[in-house]
């Protein structure tokens, strides 16, 4: 015992010694990066940078594909840099990592932590490295947000309090069925037995399914799937608001499907960007006849989604039973209605 107790302390006072401090064993909170380096960085990266969040199958390839069209604009997919854990904090998150962009003798942390300067230079030299060579002026990243919710906004916000935020939200319930769909597809490793069951039910006999006779869902399915829409676009929206203000935008997918001019002449706009360009209305037209989605799952799995229509609005009108419906209704009401989606036969604009 004793011996173990004076080991201990020998290894502390190494410590301090080789590094000037005595770890805590557990990571300190990353701060946020200050103004002074988010003045520095614009000389170094210039280029504007925004992201877009939105909730699982809820029209972000979408936005995304007709964003960069702007030539001015480049958007990719799936950087998680905020979204997915172990995102980009994980480069930072050890005491040891610590320890050493926060050490007394490190003469390059300007007597503070380097973590929020070495996350944010990843970021920005991953996006721009993209992005200049096309010549764009404003570069961007498209990653759902569903697993972190509000949580994304708060990361993104303690390195880029600068860059913009794009949120785009579609009704739930049509977002349930697709993602319900896409996990028949491609995520089959969650699927349980009564999944299964369901799968192979619809792709044998769909019509009692596309009639709201049989669910597509479990109960614990179409439950969770309201209670997680819920939370995203609540949480999402609210400290979109509160941390980034005129930084922020939403849209509603349906608007986008609806007025995709008017709705993308508003983000471009939003991102600073000429919206008077000539070509621009032409280019948008050909790649809204496009959807590389519905082709791509009819190649993999045609048998199963071949009676569906791929990104069309109110699907879960024929989809949802009357027992999908009232739950759905249950947990996720006002918050559809507030977005302006029908409640029990009630439409309203937003």
């Amino acid at each position: 015992m004793f011996l173990n107790r004076l080991t201990t302390r020998l290894q502390r006072t190494l410590q301090v010694l080789l590094t000037g401090q005595l770890s805590s064993g557990a990571r300190g909170a990353i701060p946020p990066i200050t103004p002074e380096d988010v003045a520095e960085f614009k000389v170094f990266f210039p280029l504007d940078k925004f992201f877009i969040f939105g909730h699982a199958r809820s029209g972000t390839t979408l936005l995304t594909r007709l964003i960069r069209l702007h030539p001015a604009v480049h958007c990719n997919y799936q950087g998680h840099f905020f979204t997915r854990k172990p995102t980009i904090e994980s480069l930072v998150d050890s005491p040891e990592i610590e320890a050493w962009l926060t050490r007394r003798s490190n003469r390059w942390n300007r007597g503070g932590d380097l973590s929020p300067v070495m996350l944010r230079a990843a970021v920005e030299f991953v996006m721009e490295r993209e992005a200049r060579p096309l010549g764009a002026q404003v570069v961007g990243d498209k990653s759902p947000n569903a697993l972190l919710n509000g949580e994304s906004v708060r990361r993104m916000h303690k390195i880029f309090p600068d860059g913009k935020l794009i949120f785009i939200v579609r009704d739930g319930r049509d977002a349930a069925v697709s993602h319900r769909f896409q996990t028949f597809i491609d995520a089959t490793q969650h699927l349980t037995k009564t999944d299964w069951a369901i799968r192979a039910a619809f792709e044998r006999h769909p019509e009692p399914f596309l009639r709201g006779e049989r669910s597509i869902f479990t109960e614990k399915a179409i439950r969770r799937a309201a209670q997680d829409w819920v939370r995203n676009v609540t949480e999402t929206d609210q400290l979109g608001r509160d941390l980034l203000g005129e930084h922020y935008i939403a849209l509603r997918y349906e608007d986008l499907l609806a007025s995709p001019w008017e709705q993308m002449t508003r983000l471009w706009a939003f991102l600073g960007v000429d919206t008077s360009l000539a070509e621009l209305p032409r280019l948008l037209k050909a790649e809204l006849g496009q959807n590389p989605d519905r082709d791509w799952q009819r190649q993999k799995a045609g048998e199963l989604v071949g009676p569906l229509q791929k990104g069309k609005s109110g699907s879960w009108r024929n989809l949802f039973t009357e027992r999908d419906r009232v739950v759905f209704h249950q947990i996720a009401g006002d918050v559809l209605e507030k977005w302006g989606y029908e409640i029990a036969g009630n439409t309203m604009s937003r």
